[in-house]
């Protein structure tokens, strides 16, 4: 072979380079080595006597047997580092090892020509529904299942040709057969005497294989063999035993298989038969029994549709009536003999949605009934046979049969896993050695060292002390200079002293390969697994010795840490949990040294002070490595600086004493270290980094002895009681419901820990289970109980805590654990936890430090899940891969493009639908999509311009599933707040509080991108307010006039103010809590029924948006004057706003009682990786905005001032006007003006030809203003008679602004002036204003095609609801304010008052209809307490004055201390209120007279009181 042609074929096999495991700088390395020891071996054996390159070499059965022959001194050791020489892998048929048993495994790969072909097919089929070569196709189903750590037995080892031309060309052949089909011999060459040249290699390499994780469909013997390691001699080839590299399964970790067993032995005991946990279809959700009052009592209309019927059915239902009886009753309609029909053959799903209701459920007890109800939406059924409901995500037959493997992770990596090194390119490296060693013999020590360092950095680039030794007696070379060398070169003269350097440096290679094997899990092994002898156990409890190791050195120390740290050294600390069980012990500081690589050798014991009989069971060692920064280049005054230099964390690491058998670790350890970022600390994982290819590695050596120590778990104690918490005295109870609801774990006192423990036998609540579950209860039963508690929950329950359980697996000590088995359960059972289960795992797939735990968490999921749900997952992974695509390029492209853009990626969609008949979104696997609308799919203006997209429903009853995909914004944060106030929101409905909250759903799907459900008929307040012009947040009217437009009936209006009032409270409540900041008003929603809500939770937590050094959020939530507009129903408070107040005080104390249960959500959510949830400081604010420590007086009083204080915020406003001035560079040309008063846009086309108006009349108005409105008669062609509109002055003035924003003026006719000097609101200037009218709108209509037949022109004149009012007549007010009473009656005061130890508490609540002043004012009120009896007026109390109201709201308390229990009974309140006057000249607006003779200790009164108008007093 030529040189170009050697050439040509390594640049042709290049790229397969990395999948042998070894980077080209290592390979060109050894192949030089090897290509010129081939010359040198070439030459001398064309001197030899036969005078050929290569003597012939006999067939395998006509090859002569030789006698044994003895071995060279040292020959034992060397002759086990040869890789495959084909010389030395020919044996007799009928001659074996005998000692050896044989194994049974199935192959692993494909790696032969056809499987390279199809592999790389796999590539170019991803448009048929493949996945791409960096995500495997999955494990077939007919494969045949593999034995857990078996490995593959000497059957058909190939054989590599020989004959008298060896070239680079037949030795590739025979690497790739090496790899292939072809048969071989059974045993290995026990006594033969072989002589000929060694074959030389070629620079090429075999091809690249699929990752270890494939499992062939096809299975062939190709892999049924073990490569060996033999001798390469220069002489004849003795007989040895030699050093075999076993290839072993996949599930070679003994913890991961003991897994997947565990995982076998779960699947058994839910088989696919077992319908109730297999049903194949997704169930639709229930309520908590406590919710269920929404929906009892209440009649509920619900309309089934049905195959077997033409028109749909219509009931109405009681909320308690069950699915099975509405099903029979849908039924007596279609079937005239019922007593053949069987209820349970037939299932109800819900219209437009693929989930089915449970038949044995109330109507009640269903979340999608309860939602219809809160949003008026129609009830839609579908009655089917449940024999003809698609059960394609049930588990089968074959799902049972095969047996657990972790081989479905690959299917869903979307991150490549640095594999380990091969057999072949050890194999290769090991040739070298061997050849580099002989050499060595005759002096040639440069090589060898350069094979040494080859091979040491094919091997995680570790050089141990038995190979720095080994090294040591060799003298100064190039790529190794050290002053620890041998430096008498005549020592070496002996070759006896020679081959004593080699078995020593090759006893230290061997370690090493053995090292890795066990310590990076390769897919092979130097001895097999079930020959390694099993040590007798000691109970670590005997074994008092302290915790000792030593550490030698830290490698792979990056060149650039040499240059800039010096005194490096390692901080030893053991942990339980995040408690430290001793002083943590730290090494000397050492410099980086340069051996063969860049290290820093301590080689130094650490000892603890703790017994091992003392450790507990979930002991951690964390080790963490320390340098100090070099100073910078500079004088002496930078110099004397040098000692104020901190030092930095560079990595750390840690790892279980004991491992998953509870075995006490020993011998050598490799540890990744992981670097040190901010906020690593809050969830350390306890696997080395061996991710990351340039981790620092850890050398450290544990105590090794002829025992397995094992920790046994002790047995429970004798006496162990569970006592009823009703038993503990009435002190004891609520000092101890105080510490377990008001106190978080978090920080609980030495004294509230000592109580819990002394109590510990009344404690047996399940309150606290999630608590249980943080890295500050490490321990095992512990958690198992807390798993115990949970398993009593529901599946919708289950649901609402699944992300925090998901992130609570990173403090299980195990792999396999209780929490663990208790999702995998749940999981199978419901397809619905299974999904949700899935994304959350795949989202986790991201966290760097967990990802080797969440890929085998999620490959057992997909080991319980069935081939059809496998399949679905497949189909979601790969639309949101194709979503994220399309989404970055849409972002990438300019925004004049991007429209184009979009559309160009959203046909890549509908190629995908084109393949998959449907698909099941993310956000709720009961939303199934068959296609993609493309014309209805846009963008959004924002930063990270998310797709609104519109998918087809599967469901022909169905309308179409629209939905945002963002791409760039990490939505883990949004989905963790929308989860909070989803469980805020059931603990209210629990409480029998409904506030009408809006809850949508929002899932990430990786990091930085994901899906957020759509609410219909909502608007941004931002859109709403600029109706109004751009200075529409100043002012009181938008939000609403935009309900009057949208609801013009009195009652519909009505009930839209109703639902904004309680959302709103409820709004208010959930963003203080969680500190949700950003609040712009892009930010909160309003739908046309009233809802509120808030998306887009980009701060929470109290890290407000800040604009430069200025906070932009000042308000301590977002309630503004426009807000209370609508609640009170005008400018001026009423009773309403009481009833706000009372709500969001109410919700506020409510969640306070469950202070603990959100401290436990987000304080396991510490360690996910959201940055603005990543401490305890962070979880402070919560505790802090939830005041647990004060009673619900006080924080009722508190909540009161924080909504007067968002109230009085003028920052919000202006936040908002800024925003809309922000947002002004967005609006786009499409989007064209609206009139504020119109619901809808009307056209000429729909309305027909406007042909004349005229403004005949006028007449006075007093709300929602005072004004004039004025009649106008539309007549239009082909229509009978005229209509007849009522339009205001300010409506005909927003019309013409709204047509000069599209219009010029010069295409305009004149406006009348709004300004007139003198009364603007007499009669002559409206009739004026009338004539002016008259004169616009017939200009209007006569002006050009454009401008009179726009759609503004025709929405204007399109009769609204209120036209249909008699001209003349004024709407009725939408203030229901309490009216005064007539006669002495000035009103009422609401009062709570209490009484407890010798305390009376009186809260002044709310004064509601106040009289005004006698000049017509609204008064300053304010309330005066007097505790009668009181000659010398010492009892008087006082709230602070209200401003300008007749309803003011107070929410004070006032407090009467030492009031003996006899004295009360003759103790009356004299409750004055006073309007707050000048010159402290006060009007008495009214007074009550309570008296106390009925109030009981511990008695809680909540009443209006009424108040009597007496004179007036001057009083100060």
């Amino acid at each position: 072979m030529s040189a170009a042609q050697t050439q040509n074929d390594s640049e042709q096999h290049w790229g397969c380079l990395e999948s042998l495991g070894l980077s080209p700088r290592e390979l060109v390395l050894a192949e030089a080595l090897q290509m010129e020891y081939d010359a040198l071996s070439r030459l001398k054996q064309d001197k030899g006597p036969s005078g050929r390159g290569t003597p012939s070499i006999p067939s395998r059965m006509e090859r002569p047997q030789s006698r044994p022959v003895p071995s060279p001194p040292g020959s034992n050791l060397r002759q086990g580092l040869s890789g495959s020489d084909p010389m030395l892998n020919l044996i007799q048929p009928s001659v074996s090892d005998p000692s050896r048993p044989c194994y049974s495994k199935e192959s692993l790969y494909i790696l032969d020509n056809q499987g390279k072909q199809d592999y790389e097919g796999t590539s170019r089929m991803l448009t048929k529904g493949l996945p791409p070569p960096d995500e495997p196709p999955p494990a077939h189903r007919g494969s045949a299942p593999r034995d857990v750590n078996l490995f593959t037995p000497e059957v058909d080892q190939p054989k590599l040709p020989s004959g008298d031309a060896m070239n680079y060309d037949n030795l590739n052949d025979s690497l790739m057969r090496l790899n292939g089909d072809w048969p071989s011999p059974r045993g290995r060459r026990v006594n033969s005497d072989q002589s000929g040249k060694p074959v030389a290699r070629s620079k090429t390499l075999p091809p690249q294989v699929p990752p270890r994780t494939y499992l062939p469909g096809q299975m062939s013997n190709r892999s049924n063999r073990r490569v060996s390691a033999d001798p390469v001699s220069l002489g004849s080839r003795l007989n040895g035993f030699g050093y075999e590299l076993f290839q072993v399964s996949e599930e070679r970790d003994e913890e991961v298989a003991a897994f997947c067993h565990m995982l076998d032995v779960l699947r058994s005991a839910y088989p696919y038969t077992e319908h109730s946990k297999n049903a194949g279809f997704v169930w639709s959700q229930s309520v908590a029994q406590e919710e269920l009052h929404q929906g009892l009592g209440v009649d509920i209309k619900v309309t089934v549709i049905s195959e077997h019927f033409r028109e749909p059915l219509t009931f109405t239902c009681d909320g308690s009536s069950t699915i099975d009886l509405l099903i029979y009753q849908t039924l007596c309609y279609t079937h005239d003999d019922l007593d053949v029909i069987d209820v349970d053959d037939y299932l109800l799903k819900v219209c437009g949605q693929a989930e089915y209701l449970n038949n044995s459920q109330t109507l009640a007890g269903l979340e999608y009934i309860q939602q219809c109800l809160k949003f008026d939406w129609d009830i839609r059924l579908f009655l089917a046979k449940r024999s003809s409901v698609n059960m394609g995500l049930a588990r089968k037959c074959d799902d049972d049969e095969t047996p657990s493997t972790m081989n479905h992770s690959i299917l869903l990596q979307e991150r490549p896993i640095k594999q380990t090194v091969t057999r072949e390119a050890l194999t290769l490296l090991l040739d070298t050695f061997h050849n580099e060693a002989e050499s060595f013999l005759a002096l040639h020590v440069e090589r060898l060292v350069q094979s040494v360092k080859a091979l040491c950095s094919s091997l995680a680039a570790v050089e141990t002390p038995d190979i720095t030794a080994a090294l040591n007696q060799l003298p100064a070379c190039p790529c190794r200079l050290q002053p620890r060398v041998q430096k008498d070169v005549s020592v070496l003269a002996k070759r006896e002293t020679r081959e004593k350097i080699v078995e020593r440096l090759t006893a230290a290679i061997l370690e090493l390969v053995e090292l890795y094997c066990s310590t990076f899990n390769a897919n092979f092994h130097t001895v097999p697994p079930s020959s390694r002898p099993t040590a007798p156990i000691q109970e670590a409890g005997m074994v008092t010795n302290v915790l000792s190791f030593s550490i030698y050195a830290a490698h792979r120390i990056p060149i650039t840490w040499a240059a800039s740290y010096e005194g490096f050294f390692l901080s030893c600390s053991l942990t339980h949990g995040v408690a430290e069980l001793c002083a943590p012990q730290h090494t000397s500081k050492q410099s980086v040294s340069k051996y063969l690589f860049h290290l820093v050798v301590w080689d130094q014991r650490i000892c603890f002070p703790v017994q091992i009989n003392q450790l507990p069971r979930e002991s951690q060692l964390t080790v963490t490595l320390y340098a100090t920064p070099l100073p910078p280049p500079g004088g002496a005054e930078e110099k004397g600086k040098q000692k104020a230099r901190s030092m930095e964390a560079l990595g750390w690491v840690t790892m279980p004493l004991f491992n998953f058998r509870h075995v006490l670790t020993c011998g050598r350890k490799l540890l990744g270290l992981w670097p040190s970022t901010p906020g690593s600390g809050n969830a350390r994982s306890s696997t080395p980094n061996f991710s990351q290819p340039d981790s620092v590695i850890l050398q450290v050596d544990f105590p090794t002895s002829s025992f397995e120590v094992r920790f046994s778990t002790p047995p429970p104690a004798e006496f162990s009681p569970q006592y009823e918490f009703s038993r503990l005295d009435q002190g004891s109870q609520k000092h101890l419901q105080d510490v377990l609801h008001k106190k978080s774990l978090f920080w609980l006192t030495p004294e509230n820990r000592r109580l819990l423990w002394e109590k510990r036998y009344f404690c047996h609540s399940d309150s606290n289970a999630l608590g249980l579950l943080h890295a500050t209860f490490p321990d095992q039963e512990c958690r198992r109980t807390a798993v115990q508690w949970m398993d009593s929950i529901s599946d919708p329950e289950l649901l609402d805590f699944l992300p925090q359980l998901v992130q609570a697996l990173k403090y299980e000590c195990y792999l396999d654990s209780p929490l663990v088995r208790f999702l995998l359960r749940r999981a199978i059972g419901d397809v619905r936890i299974a999904h949700c289960l899935f994304w959350l795992l795949k989202d986790a797939l991201q966290d760097s430090q967990f990802s080797v735990r969440y890929q085998h968490l999620l490959a057992a999921l997909l080991c319980c899940s069935g081939q059809g749900l496998r399949e679905e997952f497949d189909r979601q992974s790969w639309l949101v891969n194709i979503l994220a695509k399309v989404a970055q390029r849409v972002r990438d492209a300019s925004p004049s493009s991007r429209q184009a853009v979009l559309r160009e990626g959203l046909d890549e969609v509908k190629q995908f639908f084109s393949i998959n008949s449907s698909c099941r979104l993310p956000l709720n696997p009961a939303l199934l999509v068959k296609g993609i609308n493309i014309q209805s799919c846009s963008y959004f203006n924002s930063n990270a311009v998310p797709l609104k997209l519109s998918f087809q429903n599967k469901d022909l009853l169905g309308d179409n599933i629209n939905v945002i995909f963002k791409s760039g914004d990490d939505l883990r944060q949004d989905m963790l707040t929308l989860q909070i106030i989803r469980i805020m929101n059931k603990i209210w409905i629990q409480e029998g509080l409904d506030m009408r909250m809006v809850i949508f759903r929002c899932f990430s799907t990786g990091r930085d991108r994901g899906m957020v459900e759509m609410i219909p008929n909502a608007e941004t307040l931002r859109k709403i307010q600029v109706e109004h012009g751009v200075t529409g947040s100043f002012k009181d009217r938008p939000l609403a006039d935009w309900l009057q437009k949208h609801n013009p009936t009195e009652d519909e209006y009505e009930k839209a103010v109703e639902n904004f009032i309680y959302s709103c409270a409820g709004c208010c409540v959930a963003t203080y809590i969680l500190g949700i900041c950003d609040r712009h008003n892009d930010n909160i929603m309003l739908k046309t029924s009233g809802h509120m809500f808030h998306i887009d939770f980009g701060k929470f937590l109290g890290h407000a948006q800040m604009f430069g050094n200025i906070k932009r959020d000042r308000a301590p939530f977002v309630f503004t004057s426009d807000m209370a507009y609508v609640i009170n129903g005008g400018d001026k408070p009423s009773s309403r706003f009481h009833d706000f107040v009372d709500l969001c005080c109410e919700a506020y104390n409510l969640i306070r009682k469950h202070a603990h249960l959100f401290l436990d959500l987000l304080g396991l959510m510490l360690s996910c990786g959201i940055p603005e949830l990543s401490d305890l400081d962070d979880l402070k604010y919560v505790y802090d905005a939830l005041r647990p420590h004060e009673s619900e007086a006080d924080a009722t009083m508190y909540f009161t001032r924080l909504i007067e204080s968002s109230l009085g915020s003028v920052a919000t406003k202006l936040n908002f006007f800024i925003h809309n001035l922000a947002q002004m560079k967005f609006a786009s040309s499409e989007e064209r003006p609206v009139l504020s008063f119109a619901p809808r846009v009307y056209t000429v086309k729909s309305d027909g030809l406007i042909c004349n108006l005229f403004v005949c009349n006028h007449f006075k108005t007093y709300s929602p203003s005072k004004g004039y409105t004025y009649v106008v008669k539309v007549e239009r062609e082909d229509q009978q008679g005229v209509t007849v509109v009522q339009r205001s002055f300010e409506e005909f003035h927003e019309l013409h602004s709204k047509l000069r924003l599209i219009f010029p003026s010069s295409k305009l006719p004149s406006f009348p002036s709004r300004f007139v000097i003198g009364r603007s609101r007499g009669e002559a200037m409206a009739d004026r204003r009338r004539d002016e009218l008259n004169g616009y709108v017939w200009h209007l209509i006569h002006a050009a095609p454009e401008v009179a037949q726009c759609d503004l022109v025709y929405t204007f004149f399109h009769p609204l609801p209120r036209d249909e009012r008699p001209v003349g007549t004024a709407p009725t007010s939408a203030d229901v304010s309490w009216a005064a009473v007539p006669g002495k009656v000035a009103g009422e005061v609401k009062l709570s008052i209490s009484y407890k130890s010798d305390k009376l508490f009186i809260m002044v609540m709310h004064i509601r209809g106040l009289q005004t002043l006698q000049d017509g004012t609204d008064p300053d009120p304010y309330v005066k307490l007097y505790l009668l009896p009181d000659p010398q007026k010492t009892s008087k109390r006082k709230t602070k004055a209200a401003r300008r109201t007749c309803n003011p709201t107070y929410n004070e308390m006032l407090v009467y201390d030492g009031i003996p229990r006899g004295d009360l009974n003759q103790r009356s309140i004299h409750l004055r209120v006073l309007s707050e006057g000048a010159f402290w000249e006060n009007t008495l607006l009214g007074e009550a007279f309570i008296p106390l003779k009925n109030l009981a200790p511990g008695q809680h009164w909540v009443d209006w009181h009424q108040l009597s108008l007496g004179g007036s007093e001057a009083s100060r």
